[in-house]
């Protein structure tokens, strides 16, 4: 019996934990490459490799291009080395603070009498 629809989401929502474990790794490869492509993640090959696989088996890549992705995605790990694969946000970029203005001290003007 295939469950679809509402009784599966309704599932999915009473039992906490189980849609992790119903996923399927290629979501868990999407949303961790999706992850390390904002910088709130790191990259992991395994993930690249997952969907990769997928795009080969569903057409939208032939194997040739599959396999020139990888050992380009490989070969650019390799000067990641030691820095770890993951990649740090992007920074703002730095505007030096304007330098204040010296300003010369004001004269005091003289107090008019009065009469």
């Amino acid at each position: 019996m295939l469950l679809s629809g509402s009784p599966a989401s309704a599932i999915l929502e009473t039992v906490p934990g189980i849609a992790s474990v119903l996923r399927s790794p290629t979501a868990d490869a999407l949303v961790n490459t999706i992850r390390a492509a904002a910088g709130s993640g790191s990259f992991r090959m395994e993930d690249a490799r997952e969907l990769l696989q997928y795009a080969t088996r569903r057409g939208l890549i032939g194997i040739d291009e599959g396999e020139r992705l990888i050992a380009e995605v490989e070969t650019a790990l390799v000067g990641h080395r030691g820095r770890g694969v993951s990649r740090p946000a992007p920074k703002a970029a730095h505007r030096p603070s304007p330098k204040p203005v010296k300003r010369a001290p004001a004269k005091k003007k003289p107090a008019k009498k009065r009469r």
